[in-house]
């Protein structure tokens, strides 16, 4: 029996988006690995001597979808682990569609180091769109497969047909509680208001709520379509399940979420994360602030489609079949 260890980006964390991701992960390793003992781990601290042993007696450790990678990785990192601990966990880390946070410079020798010992030589690595890989090849980590995102593996051409291309009765939008921007989200939410008969905001991350009740002019005025989704996955799926709907919104998972529910979908981009996925697989985006395309959007036929790289997707999975 296989044994494996995940670190769960759900654990310690309050952005929601990372239970998208993690319900992805388990699905595609469940897939590879229907008989495996799986761990769960932490991602974010340290790691302790029974996280590091559980690691150690695993046949693989996975770590899935999140932008834990980064060019200064002693002076920031979304990863747990420690310089001091590749002593138990050298060539043991597999990624699985994992992203590297913002655009940035050379990475530093603590950082070549680093993951050059951490990551496993012998097994080709997910990474989420070109920039990511192309930061890992520059420190000289080439077995590496862009993938896209494990959240984008089910958007297939046969999906995104079935996919509304005509405005929907009503909305759901998104703001990042991290990365806000007052009056181009004010914008933007004033623009889409006046096109839906009911506009729902989802609470993704634990400040969205706040930044919401700081557009309190624009509430007020269309107070009577207005609708609160209580920050509960459950909550918003029931929402893309039962609802004429279109997304709008900055959460990258959320947009991707409606669009595995069959949701006409609009990303704004605020990072490079949504803007390379869509570089790479056409996911649909806009620049932040460009109202013109948010309203080609609103007001005329707009088609998914999506190409996900099936070739790269499945090569990485082969390796352990």
């Amino acid at each position: 029996m296989r044994i494996i260890s995940i670190l769960d980006t759900t654990i310690c964390d309050y952005n929601l988006g990372n239970q998208i991701i993690m319900e992805s992960v388990y699905k595609i390793l469940d897939e590879l690995f229907p008989d495996a003992f799986i761990f769960k781990l932490q991602y974010g601290e340290k790691f302790g001597k029974l996280s590091l042993n559980y690691i150690r007696k695993s046949d693989f450790t996975f770590f899935g979808g999140t932008n834990s990678l980064s060019s200064q990785m002693n002076k920031y990192s979304q990863m747990g682990f420690r310089f001091s601990d590749l002593i138990f966990v050298k060539n043991k880390l597999i990624l699985l569609g994992v992203g590297w946070w913002q655009y940035q410079k050379k990475t530093n020798l603590y950082t070549r180091i680093f993951l050059k010992n951490l990551l496993r030589e012998d097994i080709f690595h997910s990474v989420r769109d070109s920039y990511s890989k192309k930061m890992l090849n520059s420190i000289g980590i080439n077995n590496v497969i862009n993938t896209s995102c494990p959240t984008t593996w089910c958007l297939t051409p046969e999906h995104c047909q079935k996919i509304p291309t005509k405005k929907s009765e009503n909305v759901i939008i998104t703001i990042t509680d991290y990365n806000f921007q007052y009056e181009s989200e004010k914008k933007l939410i004033e623009t889409i208001f006046p096109y839906y008969k009911k506009v729902f905001f989802w609470l993704q991350g634990v400040g969205d709520l706040k930044l919401i009740n700081s557009l309190e002019d624009i509430i007020k005025k269309h107070k009577d379509k207005f609708y609160i989704i209580p920050p509960k996955l459950k909550e918003y799926d029931n929402i893309l399940k039962n609802e004429d709907i279109d997304y709008i919104g900055t959460r990258l998972h959320a947009g991707i979420r409606a669009l595995q529910f069959g949701k006409r979908t609009l990303i704004v981009e605020i990072d490079n994360r949504a803007k390379e996925i869509s570089k790479d697989i056409n996911l649909p985006t806009i620049n932040r602030g460009n109202i013109d395309s948010l309203m080609k959007f609103i007001t005329d036929g707009f088609k998914i489609d999506i190409k996900i790289p099936e070739i790269n997707i499945n090569k990485w999975k082969s390796q352990f079949k």
